[in-house]
């Protein structure tokens, strides 16, 4: 209870009389010893010893206090490396430091990002956040105490949030002991009430409460000023321009009037159209992919199949995996079962990467059985085998699927040595040995 009360009565003291209180503790006699080294060293009195080891200590701390993160990244006003400024946007003193920020980051910074495109908004993000370091530093001009935080960065976004949007309403949640209210209020009067919050904290309590509120000023100020000069100048238009010319789509004129057949129900005019079309750009995924409608329609299923693989082809090129496997999903559903061997292949690749290893080996098995003649089929007997071997420890089924494709007709002589490696591998597993003919 005594060691409380002296713990409650240090933090009652200001700053210098807690060092002053320290030191006393420190240099006392009766103190108890905080370690074995401690103990050991109240034991000499050797001043020339004792000071050798107080030197060795103090270039310790140095030597750790130089190659700190705190001390190379975080921004300390009394003197700031130029990196700092950038650099202590990113660091955060704890997880309810760092979520706290993100969460507001989130809140006013998608909205902003939406208006201004992914140029501007990083941009007056990066210049925002130096801006309030800089406010700060004027205020503590002297202080060594470090910065960190994405706080006046997000500040600035709210200043900017609200000159862009003050008429947009936001939703608070306010506890109160076992009582939660909510409400929601429009920006233009709850983003001003937050920063004179700000100015009431910083003018009373400055640096003591631990949280930067200059900053989050000199960071809302500059985050409002820059609004404005992006909306008065024309960035902000000239960004809308280039972001509706990036997404914007122009359908070629042979789609849009293969559409507008279909939707007449003149399915053989816009299927010659499109047929017309994809033989001059083989590549056209909107022209299969209206194709593929067409002869659904029409109930021609070869045909309907074939425009479908032709699209999972594309998909495939196109690296667009997600979309190639939902093709071959509808050709599937549809009652296709003989998907092209290469790309077939492919999208058994595809299942093995997601590790969906049992399934893969369903596709490589249907696969190989569609197509026995083709090399694809061969080394989905292969990828079959070892799955089987390796991830599903199926030794039988792998030591069955490399006898198929060691009996294949595909000329194999290149994939000999690891058809037999992978027999070797199946039978050893199985427990079988085999006695080598002299």
């Amino acid at each position: 209870m005594s060691n409380d009360r002296r713990a409650i009565r240090t933090c009652q003291l200001s700053f210098p009389e807690r060092i002053e209180t320290s030191l006393k503790q420190l240099s006392s006699p009766n103190r108890k010893a905080q370690d074995a080294w401690d103990a050991q060293i109240r034991l000499v009195e050797d001043p020339v010893f004792l000071q050798n080891q107080m030197d060795s200590l103090s270039q310790r701390f140095a030597d750790e206090e130089k190659a700190s993160i705190m001390e190379n990244y975080a921004f300390v006003p009394a003197h700031p490396r130029p990196i700092s400024y950038l650099t202590s946007m990113f660091l955060h003193i704890g997880w309810i430091h760092l979520i706290g920020n993100m969460w507001f980051l989130w809140l006013a910074g998608f909205v902003l990002e939406d208006r201004w495109g992914r140029v501007i908004y990083p941009v007056f993000y990066l210049l925002a956040g130096i801006g309030a370091s800089l406010v700060h530093a004027v205020f503590y001009s002297h202080s060594i105490v470090p910065t960190l935080g994405a706080s006046g960065a997000v500040a600035a976004l709210m200043g900017g949030f609200l000159v862009r949007f003050p008429k947009l309403k936001i939703e608070m949640m306010w506890f109160m002991l076992f009582f939660r209210v909510r409400f929601k209020a429009y920006a233009y009067w709850l983003l001003p009430l937050w920063l004179f919050s700000e100015v009431f904290y910083g003018s009373l309590f400055g640096q003591t409460s631990g949280v930067a509120h200059w900053a989050h000023v000199g960071g809302f100020i500059f985050g409002a000023l820059g609004a404005l000069l992006i909306q008065r100048t024309g960035l902000e238009h000239k960004a809308n321009a280039i972001i509706e010319d990036k997404i914007g789509w122009t359908a070629d004129p042979a789609i849009v009037l293969g559409t507008e057949l279909m939707e007449k129900g003149k399915l053989d005019e816009a299927i010659a159209i499109l047929k017309k079309h994809v033989a001059a750009k083989p590549d056209a995924l909107d022209a299969y992919s209206l194709l593929r409608q067409l002869y659904w329609r029409k109930n021609d299923l070869p045909a309907f199949f074939e425009a479908l693989a032709k699209l999972c082809q594309l998909h495939l090129k196109s690296q667009d995996a997600d979309a190639a496997w939902e093709d071959y999903v509808e050709y599937t559903n549809a009652g296709g079962d003989r998907m092209p061997a290469a790309t077939w292949l492919e999208l058994c690749r595809i299942v093995e990467g997601k590790q969906d290893f049992e399934r893969a080996v369903t596709e490589y098995e249907h696969l190989a059985k569609a197509h026995p003649t083709e090399r694809p089929a061969l080394l989905a007997l292969l990828s079959a085998g070892r799955l089987s071997l390796k991830k599903l420890n199926r030794p039988a089924d792998a030591l069955r699927l490399y006898k198929a494709a060691a009996s294949s007709t595909v000329p194999h002589l290149d994939w000999d040595s690891n058809i037999q490696t992978g027999i070797a591998g199946a039978e050893k597993a199985m427990g079988i040995v085999v006695t080598p003919v002299a």
